[in-house]
């Protein structure tokens, strides 16, 4: 009883923290965790089930207040809604949606192999499976516990790049299944994320920090770069570029390496992240802010997502402290620290919007309030 009594007291003064720290906050309960958070459209997101079986996939229609300009309170549309649904027969580790389509393709982490999905169409509710992509099978395939994850990067054309290693990466198109695109490396590193630079040009992160650079319209070897410097060669690498060509390397022990695309090499800044996570290999997920220059989300070390101004970091690595912090995750779940953000995506418009989803199930749409005058 006593325990229920200082969980309701931890609630409600987050909640009085809120009223100041959130211009928006809704939540939404999924019936099973999801790992996938991905945009269809600006108001629109898909997610889906990893449990072994059988799982929902679903689009989701954000609470309508979250986007009413005046008069919030007479918003009558303040829950999250489902306007599409399916199943699928397996896991979804990975999803996304390609631009300029009602089409979402997912790995069920696996295989190496693609599923396509129809989300509604013809006045229909329902997301279904149309079609599948036969992945690149070049060598052992590695687990997720090992350090690797499967990664897609779609882009304008029905063109999805994919992959779990470095020595597996193609670039599909859909419609015909052609392969387009090969990526010939000497290794086969696991993956921990895939991203277009621009239309041609891609880029590779693997765990062991090594960064492929890849220009889809040759055959030539891509260009490596090796991880930046660790006294721990046991660390897992996450790496994420953003659309102004910078490049974030993200360790499972929190240390964080700024670079330019142009010089991926070289460090502009470093800093050590106030993550204090107990796990040894947690699933980072680390993304650039689309609309605020310099900011990046991370999560995946704990019950929380951070928010970093990167702009104040030095070349030197020093602790650095985030700019904001949701905990809303943790501190709205009985199960307290258990309780691990298994995803978050930012709003692609929306500066300071972001989209977070927790291993206890619950979805958090959220806009923070930035209370420093030297911040993003």
């Amino acid at each position: 009883m006593e325990e229920e009594t200082d969980f309701n007291d931890i609630l409600d003064d987050w909640f009085i923290e809120t009223l100041k720290t959130y211009k928006d906050l809704h939540v939404y309960q999924l019936e099973h965790p999801t790992q996938v958070l991905e945009w269809t459209s600006g108001k629109t997101v898909c997610v889906a089930g990893f449990s072994p079986s059988k799982n929902e996939i679903l689009e989701l229609r954000l609470p309508q207040k979250l986007f009413a300009e005046e008069n919030k309170g007479l918003c009558a549309e303040r829950d999250f809604k489902v306007v599409h649904g399916g199943f699928t027969d397996g896991p979804v580790r990975c999803l996304r949606h390609v631009p300029g389509t009602r089409c979402v393709v997912t790995n069920d982490g696996l295989t190496s192999d693609l599923q396509v999905w129809s989300v509604g169409g013809d006045d229909s509710d329902v997301i279904r499976l149309t079609g599948r992509v036969e992945g690149r099978k070049r060598s052992r395939r590695r687990s997720v516990s090992e350090g690797g994850s499967f990664s897609i990067a779609a882009r304008l054309s029905s063109q999805v790049l994919h992959g779990a290693q470095s020595g597996d990466v193609q670039l599909t198109q859909l419609t015909s299944g052609q392969i387009l695109y090969s990526l010939e490396t000497d290794s086969d590193d696991p993956l921990s994320s895939l991203r277009f630079v621009d239309d041609v040009v891609f880029l590779a992160g693997c765990s062991n920090g090594n960064v492929y650079i890849a220009d889809t319209r040759t055959s030539a070897a891509p260009q490596l770069h090796p991880p930046p410097a660790s006294s721990d060669a046991s660390v897992l690498w996450w790496t994420e570029a953003s659309s102004s060509c910078s490049v974030v390397r993200l360790s499972s022990a929190g240390q964080a390496v700024i670079s330019d695309l142009r010089n991926p090499a070289g460090a502009a800044s470093r800093a050590q992240l106030d993550v204090r996570s107990g796990r040894r290999n947690p699933d980072v997920r680390a993304s650039w802010a689309p609309a605020l220059d310099g900011c990046i989300a991370v999560s995946g070390f704990s019950g929380a997502v951070q928010i970093y101004n990167t702009s104040v970091w030095q070349t030197e690595s020093r602790e650095v402290q985030p700019l904001f912090e949701h905990r809303g995750h943790a501190v709205s779940s009985q199960s307290g620290g258990d309780v691990l953000v298994t995803s978050h995506v930012w709003h692609p418009e929306r500066p300071r919007t972001l989209l977070s989803a927790a291993s206890d199930g619950s979805v958090h749409v959220w806009d923070w309030v930035d209370q420093s005058a030297a911040g993003c």
